[in-house]
Parts: C-alpha cells; structure tokens; sequence
C-alpha cells in the first residue's frame, strides 16, 4: 500500500472514531487550497534537511525551515541566520495561508504555538505528513499582538525533530499595540534560546539514556538565535526583546549580568496591562516573555548580559550509565546567554508607556460551571509520565477530558505525588523524603504544561514546599496576562482558567518537556 493510501486510511479512521466530526476526505487531508478561503497572505514553507554552519569549523547537519512569501506584505518573512525557521509576522485579521512540503525522509507535521486555530490546522499528530507530500493550512489570525512560535509535533519523535532544528518564531501585531510607539524594526530583537551538544566534529548529539527520557535532554553549549557566545550590538536607547525559550527541557532563571530589574511588557499570550519589574524571570521550555531594555546611559564599548542564573535544579548522579556525562551542562547551572555591546551613542529613545493593553481579568466566577474544576493530574506509572493517569493514544479522551465548545473552564494541575515526601523544591526528592529511592526522586521534576487552543489566564498558585530551593524560584513566575503554558513545580498546584471558544475538536494538552511529550505524557481535550 502507498504511504498515500496509508494516509488517507488512517484519516477515515480517525474520522470515524470521532463523534460528530463532520468532514470530506479531501479538506480532511488539506492537500489543496479551499478556493474560498481569500489569503491575504500565502507562505511556502519547507522542512528539509540541509547544512549550516554554527561552531568553527565543519558544517552542522539540521533539519530546517525554509520559507517563501508567495503573497502579503514584504516584512511578512525575516531570515535568521542559522538553522532557525523564518521569524514570520502577522497582523491581527489576516486570513494565512501555508503551504507546508514535507521533504524530510519521516513523518511531520507543524504546530502553530500559541495561535487560536481550528483543529485540523493546529498541528495535531495525527495530520502528520510523508516526505514529498503537502498540507495547506489555512487560518484567519485571531490573537492579539504578541509573540508565538511554530515547531514539528510529530508523534514519538517531537523531541529529536525541534532538537535538529524545526522550529521558529511568530510575531503578531494590532492596532491597539502599534498606538502604543514600542521599539521596532532593528529595535525590535528576536531571542530564541536553545541548548544543544555537538560532537568533535560539530555534529548534533541526541542519544537519550535512561536518565536523560526521565530529566529531559540537556545540552551543554547555550545558543542564541542559532549563535554559540552571541554578541548583539545596541544604541544607547530603548529596545523590544522578544524571548522564547525553545530547548527541549532546560529551564533558564534570566538575569542581567549587573543585577538590574528586568522590565516585562508581554509574556505567552501578548502584552500585559501594564509593565511589570522582576528580579529574575523563570522561563520555562515554550514559554515566552517581552523585555523592554533601555541601554540609555550605557558607555559605548561597554557590555551587558542575558544570562541564566544558578539555582537548585533537578540532577540524578545515580552511577551505573544514570549519569548526564561531565561535559553536560546541569538543569540550573549558571551561564552566559547573549551579550549586548553597546555600540553608538543616540540621544533619541521612546518611552515606556506606563499602560500596555487592556486585559479581563477572569476570576472563578467567570467559569461557565464554577463548580466544576477540569484536573490535570501529572502523574507516573511504569516509569512513564502521565497525565490523569493516562498516556497519550492519538485520539482518546475521557469523560472529563470532554469540554462544551463556547465555554470557559477552571482547570487544576497538581503535581502533587504522595511518595515524594518531604524536601521539596525542584530537587526535592534528591534529598530523601518520606518517599525516598527513585521513584521519588524521578517524581519530583518540575513540569511545563501546555494547552493548545486559546490562552488561558492563572487563577491561583499554590507551593506544596516552602524551602530555600523554591525561595529562589518563586519571584521569577510570571502570573499576570495571558499564557499558554505554565510552569509547574514538583508539589505546586495551579489553577488556571481557560476559554475554548469558536472551534470544535480534539485539542492536545502536554509537557513541554519534549522528551516527556514522546514518553506520551500527553493527552487531548474534546471540544464539542
């Protein structure tokens, strides 16, 4: 049988499986345009293997994005220089249209994260493509201004494919943000940080143990943009930094080298109320926050840097092939990320508005059913992550994973497991709880979790653990405006409410810990 009919075999089945999902083969398998769709904006984009140079020396295999602007404005697509996808900018209102070519020799498939799209064009894995096929995805632009991102989300292999390069960055702007003056055009810098190993020879490692399927991978060289030790040259005046933290599984602690504030304007979901000062910010994998960074009265020839600040993170040294290596970098070790050179003295700089956007801010009383708390459970079973107690099947879903479309839900993740015990913090169960032995010290990892479909704004967030490992955490959660993943930590839990209108079908909700994802720690909502 052809991959083809392999394709259109398993459509038919998902179909049927699916109450009420009305469909026909052809847009199920979204081969060619609906011609009444009106693009105001139509992308070619591929995922294909190729070479680029990042270390000194031989050229790096990846798997990249390359993009094309068929039709819209000339900014719609920005090239980075490296193996990172075309940053692609958007406007509230635009109706998109993407021609997707798979021309890697596997399965994929591409998830729009962060966009409020219907199901079939939001990347579920059950829509993933061969080599040589194409998917039309098609989408009106419905978020706010703010800042998204798109990467592969093909079952199993997530995780190896992002890691090799299948990832990039969305921009979106409105009316209500462009009123507002903020930094634009060169002063307006994207920030993707990931971390990777590369071997003698520059090639990428992605060689899981058991203990790295458990932690997550890390890497232990941090790049910027694509760039080992990256260096970005600034003026002496305000500047819009869009960061999104893309690695599979590090969790970065963001500081300025100087200990200066941080200034948020944005997070996940698109500008905040107003502008917030941190100490430090915890960024999780898929979490993406906004800095204004004003570099007036810097020296020229002076340098300021981005870095990740050391904290107690979560490390196994169990011996016996358990360990990470003595080359790799640990969860919570401090590092260099980007530095900025203060380059040019200039007298002009726009001000920080003291208001951004207007935000509802939803309380439990706004929940469709007040009463009625949707759990997300994080849990573990045969040394296997889980949520509610299952594992990911391409279209299962319980009762309570059935949600009413046009409503708006409380929803509470807890990852709370009872043989943890005390010591809490990220590493908690390192230090022998109630619990003690591995499974307890496996269990208490923190979990970024992520809900396709709208964003969700945080209700609550409650520590199970009050030690000094979450002490010099907690200042850095950012629980104001809207988000579509939320850091949760080993004994916390965090209610969150969550719009599901417009759209009908299966929705996924994960770890953003990619390694955990591909274990099945995933799961899908069924909206109807």
């Amino acid at each position: 049988m052809t991959n083809t009919n392999l394709n259109r075999r398993r459509f038919l089945q998902y179909a049927a499986a699916i109450p009420g999902f009305a469909f026909t083969e052809s847009n199920k398998l979204n081969k060619t345009p609906n011609s009444a769709f009106k693009a105001d904006v139509e992308i070619a984009l591929t995922a294909q293997m190729t070479e680029v140079s990042i270390l000194p020396g031989a050229n790096t295999r990846v798997l990249k994005y390359t993009g094309k602007l068929l039709k819209g404005p000339s900014g719609t697509l920005k090239e980075l220089p490296s193996y990172l996808g075309p940053v692609l900018n958007f406007e509230q209102g635009q109706k998109v249209r993407i021609f997707f070519y798979n021309q890697i020799p596997e399965p994929c498939v591409t998830h729009w994260h962060g966009m409020h799209v219907p199901q079939i064009m939001d990347g579920h894995p059950m829509y993933a493509i061969n080599q040589g096929e194409q998917y039309v995805y098609e989408f009106e632009v419905k978020n706010p201004a703010g800042t998204n991102w798109y990467h592969s989300h093909t079952h199993e292999v997530t995780a190896r494919q992002v890691y090799q390069g299948l990832a990039g960055l969305i921009t979106i702007t409105d009316e209500i943000e462009r009123k507002l003056d903020l930094p634009s055009d060169e002063y307006d810098i994207p920030l993707i940080i990931q971390d990777r190993t590369f071997t003698s020879g520059n090639q990428l490692h992605y060689a899981l143990n058991m203990h790295q399927r458990m932690q997550g991978f890390l890497g232990d060289t941090i790049l910027a943009n694509g760039r080992r030790n990256h260096v970005v040259p600034v003026k002496t005046r305000a500047y819009r930094l869009r960061i999104l933290n893309g690695s599979n599984s590090r969790i970065y602690k963001l500081g300025w080298s100087d200990g200066s504030p941080l200034t948020i304007i944005g997070t996940d979901g698109g500008l905040l109320e107003k502008p917030q000062t941190f100490p430090y910010i915890m960024l999780a994998p898929a979490e993406r926050v906004e800095l204004w960074v004003d570099f007036s009265g810097r020296k020229p020839g002076s340098e300021l840097a981005l870095q990740t600040l050391s904290y107690q993170g979560f490390s196994m040294r169990m011996g016996g092939g358990m360990g990470m290596g003595s080359n790799t970098m640990d969860q919570g070790n401090k590092g260099t990320i980007v530095k900025f050179a203060i380059t040019k003295q200039v007298s002009d700089s726009p001000r920080l508005p003291d208001t951004l956007v207007p935000i509802h801010r939803f309380t439990a009383k706004d929940a469709s059913n007040p009463d009625i708390v949707v759990p997300i459970a994080i849990g573990m079973r045969r040394m296997t992550f889980n949520l509610n107690g299952r594992t990911f099947d391409m279209l299962d879903y319980t009762n309570q994973e059935k949600i009413p479309v046009n409503t708006v839900q409380r929803i509470r993740i807890s990852n709370i497991n009872p043989g943890i015990g005390g010591g809490g913090g990220m590493g908690g169960g390192m230090r022998g709880g109630r619990g003690g032995g591995m499974m307890g010290m496996i269990m208490a990892q923190p979990h970024p979790i992520h809900l396709h479909g709208q964003q969700f704004q945080i209700l609550s967030r409650k520590p199970g653990h009050a030690d000094s490992a979450y002490a010099a955490i907690k200042d850095g959660f950012i629980n104001s405006g809207w988000k579509d993943t939320v850091l949760v930590m080993p004994g916390e839990e965090v209610e969150i409410i969550k719009p599901f209108t417009d759209y009908t079908g299966l929705f996924l909700y994960h770890c953003h810990n990619l390694e955990h994802e591909d274990m099945g720690m995933m799961r899908n909502f069924f909206v109807s």
